[in-house]
């Protein structure tokens, strides 16, 4: 309240356009949940009692099934306390807050679930034993893990799907449960690999499929029950339960996505299709931005893949980095006109904070069009709070001139201005993934290599090394998880790419076209000294016909010079002149 009166005053005065930036924080309470030890308390007591749940109705889809007893209870507080320090301490780093927490136990409490289902469903169809342990959707779990969270967690899930599911599922063998999960769970853990196309999950559920349509000949052999079951139901449900299984995932992950806030490879690619409004407006109001954009995407993109972050995650957010220049387009180098600076008729202090307002501003347009949550992160933290140093230089260059005139009398002390090294840094925060960080010096760097002068790998490899330190130095990349050792090698991809993109051509000479020289034209000379004789005719005669030969081959050649028959005439010196006739 205090806040929209402050405002409202502040409009009066003329000092507010009376209108608010839009924040993407969820709020304070929600903020603080996503990391309180509580939040991680109640997730799992919430898990564990529904654990409790399923195993109670594990026993009531058969008769004659054993109840759960204190000594089930016992073995389900071990499992529980293996998975809970598993996850603290093999995992940490990828189960970094409550909401992914609560993502990983939840996939793993609905697969239990769809297997209470699917052995009620096969123990009233009145299915075998062996049978019943293949047709359960063993992948569904560790697929959905794997594909949204990363490989590592889909093994988790599939260790402990399994771990869980012998005492959930008491109707089947232990043994044949736990062989049978861990084969089609670990298969479906490997075959989700980078999944960039939803095509991909129907062939990671076909596979699966197939995996254990072989799995089921086998263990029937074994068995000794193969004769016993139908070979259609023995090799096609569990091909099917595969198939099934991959195109449910599919389904499945949109909902997902949304609900938990994560985002797949499968999203990030359709995320980074360049006809989105923002990106066709940024090509046209702000075209070196635009170019600039795609040139950091591809330095990121490469950088990323080389330390094993999110590519797709990278390429997508590089493209919308920088879209709060749309708000003044001109007053960014990359789109000024060279004949009008805006900056001249600006203090170094008002170009900085429009400079710097560019990140609010592209906030506020990502908000708008409800981008992505990590694209308005990296927008936040591209420039961490670093430093405007051509203004905040310029401004300390104009506060010494200054001082140098109040030295000589020619100004008074109320001029020198006040220069504060925090009016000219950036609002931040710093970057707080390692994504973030590559595109932030990505994006550094592709600035500074448009001021290299003949460029080759020993000027860019400096070059880049200096950014690198001064951002080091300045404390830019205190607060992400990039370490050294993946630090040089991100130095290393965009020195690679760099060069690749501004590598010398070979300078062409311009091709000088060679005119064909002019042919001999043959002569006949007559003597008029002389009477003209009777072979002297033919002789006339075939130079007027050599003469229209080459007349009629020069007019199909344009370049060839005319041609004509040059009749020499020689007057005899005892020949009267003209006057005198």
């Amino acid at each position: 309240m205090f806040e929209s009166i402050r405002r409202a005053r502040l409009q009066r005065e003329g000092l507010s356009c009376g209108k608010t930036r839009r924040k993407h924080q969820e709020g304070d309470f929600i903020d603080e949940m996503r990391t309180h030890p509580a939040g991680a308390i109640c997730a799992y007591v919430v898990f564990f009692i529904g654990i409790g749940i399923l195993m109670r109705l594990g026993t009531q889809v058969e008769e004659g099934l054993p109840a759960v007893t204190w000594l089930h209870m016992l073995y389900a507080g071990a499992i529980g306390f293996a998975m809970v320090v598993h996850e603290r301490v093999v995992l940490r780093q990828e189960i970094c807050d409550n909401g992914v927490l609560l993502l990983v136990l939840g996939t793993i409490f609905t697969h239990l679930a769809l297997v209470i289902l699917m052995l009620d469903l096969s123990i009233s169809q009145s299915w075998g034993k062996t049978l019943k342990a293949i047709v359960l959707p063993h992948a569904f779990g560790p697929v959905v893990l794997s594909v949204i969270l990363g490989r590592r967690i889909g093994l988790f899930g599939a260790i402990y799907a399994t771990l869980l599911g012998v005492l959930v599922c008491i109707s089947i063998s232990a043994p044949t449960y736990m062989a049978t999960s861990a084969l089609l769970g670990f298969t479906g853990v490997l075959l989700t690999k980078r999944v960039r196309r939803r095509n991909r999950l129907f062939m990671a559920g076909l596979y699966v499929g197939l995996v254990a349509m072989a799995y089921s000949l086998l263990l029937h052999e074994a068995a000794g029950v193969i004769m016993e079951e139908k070979v259609g139901r023995m090799v096609g449900l569990p091909l099917l339960i595969g198939i099934v299984t991959g195109m449910a995932v599919g389904g499945l992950l949109p909902v997902l996505e949304s609900i938990f806030g994560v985002t797949t490879d499968v999203s990030w690619l359709e995320l980074g299709d360049l006809n989105h409004p923002l990106m066709r407006r940024l090509s046209i109001e702000a075209p070196g931005t635009y170019h600039h954009s795609l040139v950091v995407a591809n330095l990121a993109e490469a950088a990323a893949e080389t330390i094993n972050a999110s590519a797709s995650m990278c390429r997508v957010c590089a493209y919308f980095h920088d879209i709060g220049k749309l708000s003044k387009p001109e007053y960014f180098i990359e789109n000024m006109d060279p004949a009008a600076n805006p900056h001249e008729d600006l203090t170094p202090r008002m170009s900085a904070l429009v400079i710097i307002a560019h990140v609010k501003d592209g906030v506020d347009l990502a908000i708008k069009h409800n981008l992505n949550t990590r694209i308005i992160d990296v927008i936040e933290q591209h420039h961490g709070n670093s430093l405007a140093y051509f203004f905040y230089r310029q401004a300390l260059d104009q506060k010494a001139e200054v001082e140098r005139l109040v030295k000589l009398g020619k100004a008074k002390e109320d001029d020198v201005p006040q220069v504060s090294e925090e009016t000219f840094r950036y609002p931040g925060p710093r970057p707080q993934f390692k994504e973030a960080a590559i595109i932030s010096l990505a994006d550094a760097v592709e600035s500074a290599s448009r001021t290299l002068e003949k460029p080759n790998a020993s000027r860019i490899e400096t070059m880049i090394d200096d950014i690198v330190q001064a951002r080091m130095m300045d404390g830019q990349l205190d607060e992400c998880d990039l370490t050294i050792a993946e630090l040089a090698r991100v130095k290393a991809s965009f020195g690679k790419t760099l060069l690749s993109m501004m590598h010398g051509r070979i300078k062409y000479q311009k091709a000088v076209e060679s005119k064909p020289a002019p042919q001999p034209v043959p002569v006949v000379v007559r003597d008029e000294t002389r009477p003209l004789l009777a072979g002297d005719e033919e002789t006339i005669a075939s130079a007027s016909a050599s003469e229209k030969i080459v007349e009629a081959s020069a007019s199909f050649s344009a370049p060839a010079p005319a041609t004509e028959v040059v009749i020499k005439k020689t007057r005899s010196r005892k020949s009267p002149p003209a006057s005198a006739a």
